[in-house]
């Protein structure tokens, strides 16, 4: 087995396997989200069923692995709650707010510039100039995003929605700098279930007490073309593209190491746009396609350079967002 940073023995070919189930199990949420965003269900009854959901099907599993070790739950209770609240809550609101104005790749594109955030902030803390592979991904993922907005091109995006993907991608940079600095003692399956405890509860309250706007439909969905009862949605979001997904990740992040783990990961971009041309019908311009490969392009040169000081070198969790 590969140690955490990947370097040492090759990825299996069951490690790769797993990694690119992960990525289009995840690459499905968008499509899900969308097509129950569009009946009348809003991002923060979403995120709260689809996080309560999945809680509720990893608890158990949870609970057997910390038999006798509750004081991990103790020792990281304050890790737990941001992590759940910037990383699952407040990605995933975002994400699927972006994706309620936007089509379902370039939001996921938008949320995919946290890397290069991390090497801003990373860059503006320390004072120390990252390497040219860091500097030239970071550029070159920024025209890539110039592309994807497309601006003055035929394809008009909605500015707020624009915002929101950018603010998931700000989450998204918090999450992995949690994630990174985590307790080795807490196992990452605990703190992806009280992850979602902790983000379901957030959404609920938020709702209840009237500052985040709720609602929820049993309308049926289109996908693919055809008509759907709005169950079927939403329990992909919750056992495909959350408790699959979840789990995946952490076997692969395990078996292949972080660094190759992450390089896989960028395979959601294309199952993403892959699953909302085929559930949606939706598709980016050509010019936003080029605009995505140079974001991606731009996150492989950064995650590639092992002088950029990121924190990927500690075990990832999955994209929450997605």
């Amino acid at each position: 087995m590969a140690d955490s940073s990947g370097s040492t023995g090759g990825p299996g070919s069951t490690g790769i396997a797993v990694a690119l189930l992960s990525s289009a199990v995840f690459g499905l949420s968008g499509s899900f989200a969308k097509s129950l965003l569009e009946t009348g269900w809003t991002s923060t009854s979403a995120v709260a069923v689809r996080m309560g959901g999945a809680a509720l099907v990893l608890f158990i599993p949870a609970l057997l692995v910390l038999h006798g070790r509750w004081h991990q739950v103790h020792e990281n209770w304050k890790t737990i709650l941001a992590f759940g609240f910037i990383g699952v809550a407040g990605c995933q609101f975002f994400y699927f707010n972006a994706v309620e104005r936007l089509s379902v790749g370039v939001a996921l594109l938008l949320e995919f510039l946290a890397p290069v955030l991390m090497v801003l902030w990373i860059w503006a803390a320390t004072r120390r100039r990252p390497g040219l592979k860091t500097i030239g991904g970071a550029l070159a993922a920024i025209a890539g995003l110039v592309l994807v907005l497309d601006i003055g091109g035929e394809v008009q995006l909605d500015p707020v929605g624009v915002l929101w993907g950018l603010a998931a991608a700000v989450c998204l940079a918090i999450y992995f700098f949690l994630t990174a600095r985590q307790n080795d003692s807490l196992p990452p399956l605990v703190l992806a279930t009280g992850g979602m405890i902790v983000g379901a509860a957030t959404m609920v309250v938020l709702g209840a007490v009237g500052i985040l706007p709720t609602g929820f439909s049993t309308g049926d969905v289109v996908l693919a073309g055809r008509v759907a009862p709005w169950w079927v949605p939403l329990a992909g979001l919750v056992l495909f593209s959350t408790v699959l997904a979840y789990v995946t990740g952490i076997v692969a992040a395990r078996t292949l190491g972080s660094r190759v783990a992450s390089f896989v990961s960028l395979t959601e971009v294309l199952f993403a746009v892959l699953w909302a041309w085929l559930f949606l019908s939706e598709l980016p311009g050509t010019v936003q396609l080029i605009g995505g490969a140079l974001i991606v392009l731009g996150v492989v040169l950064v995650r590639s350079d092992k002088t950029a000081g990121m924190p990927g070198e500690a075990l990832p969790e999955p994209d929450p967002s997605a």
